[in-house]
């Protein structure tokens, strides 16, 4: 396909260059315009295709691929050792936690029983149910050490972070839908809804995603939700709640429930 008509737009797209007015209307553009929509997926394959032949173009850089590959596997497994001494360490302050915990359980009895005037209409974070990823194992950080270190890093909050790790796991490894999906859950809980949404669809209409597609329409309605663009979230979240296989069905029923969608 000729990308050069839609190169520069594509390329500012990618690179996150383009004002938030530009991007909604780009955004727009790639569910309208169909030509529009192969070029970008014809681009992302081709930045694909130029960073796989970078990596292979010669047996010096594969053997130093596999060198630094085996370092950073080294790094990640330290790194992991580190973290268990810091978990092992934390078990001793499990007594000060129950304290903790009460004041927690005090605070969301208290925000149960406030007047319902009182509480934020449109919270989206009030009635979200986050999906942690996969467990960071011991299989899983000798299998796959990056990975992991992007697991890790969302799973403590630092969303930045994992998403630059995220960015250096082949999809030969780890499936372009779970990469796919992993992206879109980062962007959503960094607050970048616009964002999220071209991540989350793409895994929500594919057919063949399964249970994956089922969870990416759950946290694509929370990324309408996130963005104010209330009539797709609500009608995403409907049809998540009127889904008997959702593992969010609970939680969407919940928000349309309340009417703060309406």
């Amino acid at each position: 396909m000729d990308l050069r008509p839609y190169f520069d737009e594509l390329e500012r797209f990618a690179d996150g260059q383009m004002a938030p007015a530009e991007q909604d209307a780009f955004e727009l553009r790639l569910e309208q315009d169909e030509a529009l929509a192969d070029a970008h997926a014809a681009f992302e394959q081709f930045t694909a295709d130029l960073r796989w032949a970078a990596g292979h173009d010669t047996l010096r850089l594969r053997l130093q691929a596999l060198d630094d590959r085996m370092n950073e596997r080294g790094s990640a497994l330290a790194r992991a050792e580190q973290l268990s001494q810091r978990r092992q360490r934390l078990s001793t302050l499990l007594g000060a936690l129950g304290v903790v915990l009460l004041l927690a359980a005090g605070a969301v009895a208290w925000y149960l029983l406030r007047p319902s005037a009182a509480r934020p209409a449109h919270n989206w974070e009030a009635y979200y149910q986050p999906d942690p990823g996969p467990a960071v194992t011991t299989g899983l950080l000798h299998s796959r050490p990056l990975l992991s270190e992007a697991l890790d890093q969302y799973q403590s909050g630092h969303y930045p972070a994992a998403l630059h790790s995220l960015g250096r796991v082949s999809p030969t490894n780890v499936g372009a839908d779970t990469l796919t999906y992993l992206r879109g859950l980062m962007l959503l809980r960094q607050g970048q809804g616009n964002a999220a949404q071209l991540y989350l669809r793409r895994v929500a209409d594919d057919g063949d995603a399964g249970e994956l597609a089922r969870r990416a329409r759950y946290h694509l309605g929370m990324a309408y939700w996130q963005a104010k663009e209330l009539a797709p979230a609500l009608a995403t979240l409907r049809d998540v709640a009127t889904d008997s296989l959702n593992p969010y069905r609970a939680s969407a029923r919940r928000a349309v429930a309340a009417g703060v969608l309406d």
